[in-house]
């Protein structure tokens, strides 16, 4: 009695595989393709973020004169620069309880008329 083999065919483009039955690629191209498709929406994302951090750390770096602790700046200037408050690092609070918002080494406390006072943490 003759029983039929199911064809197994590539999970990416879809043509028949040959070879061990556990194989759900027809090539090294086709698993490539597929696991970065895969992962693209995530690694997107996280790409995404990540440029947005930077981009705001280059900011802040920018508007902190060379050899000045502090500087000032108003939110108009930030925004206008590309400046994105939805992302940052981390937050440190200080003993008086204030807390600045963080994007890697360079910090910004929110001040009263939407101005900020923007500093860089020493590395200890």
């Amino acid at each position: 009695m003759h029983t039929q083999t199911e064809i197994k065919t590539c999970l990416a483009c879809g043509k028949p595989i040959k070879g061990r039955s556990d194989k759900r690629f027809c090539d090294d191209y086709c698993r490539n393709a597929y696991n970065n498709q895969l992962k693209s929406a995530t690694n997107n994302l996280v790409r995404n973020i990540n440029n947005a951090l930077g981009k705001n750390r280059r900011i802040l770096e920018n508007l902190l004169p060379e050899g000045e602790e502090t500087a000032k700046s108003n939110k108009e200037k930030l925004l206008r620069l590309g400046f994105n408050f939805k992302y940052f690092t981390h937050t440190y609070i200080t003993k008086t309880g204030k807390t600045y918002l963080c994007c890697y080494e360079y910090g910004y406390l929110p001040l009263e008329n939407d101005w900020f006072l923007i500093v860089k943490w020493k590395e200890e």
